[in-house]
């Protein structure tokens, strides 16, 4: 929850390759307190059965960047073992991206939701509400 001191982060992600949420992806948050700042690492949690991470840390006051770390290797090589128990192994396309990383810049009071819509060669992220 944003007050009027600090900003508040949450995010979903989509697998467009299925068309459903993709559950199970370890996100981490950090954040810092301007661009010549140094990262802090405040935690992280990971995806439910809906795609949401509905328990990120806070962010501390003085945040004006976030960044959340999207470890998606784990998810892409448990969804291609899953594939490949009713069909032979057409290819080991492995993960393409085994991590995405977003950063954005955030200002006291507001809150960003940053969806997340992936699939194994691509991916796109934008400011939800």
């Amino acid at each position: 929850m944003s007050t009027d001191t600090t900003a508040s982060v949450s995010t979903h992600i989509l697998d467009t390759s299925l068309g459903r949420p993709a559950e199970g992806v370890a996100i981490t948050l950090a954040a810092r307190s301007g661009s010549d700042a140094e990262w802090v690492a405040l935690g992280g949690s990971a995806t439910d059965a809906d795609g949401r991470c509905k328990d990120l840390p806070a962010l501390p006051e003085e945040t004006t960047h976030v960044r959340l770390d999207f470890e998606t290797e784990t998810y892409f090589a448990k969804k291609q073992a899953e594939a490949q128990q009713d069909a032979p192994r057409v290819r080991d396309s492995g993960a393409f991206f085994p991590e995405v990383a977003i950063t954005f810049a955030v200002k006291p009071g507001e809150h960003y939701h940053v969806p997340l819509l992936l699939n194994p060669f691509g991916y796109s992220v934008y400011r939800g509400s």
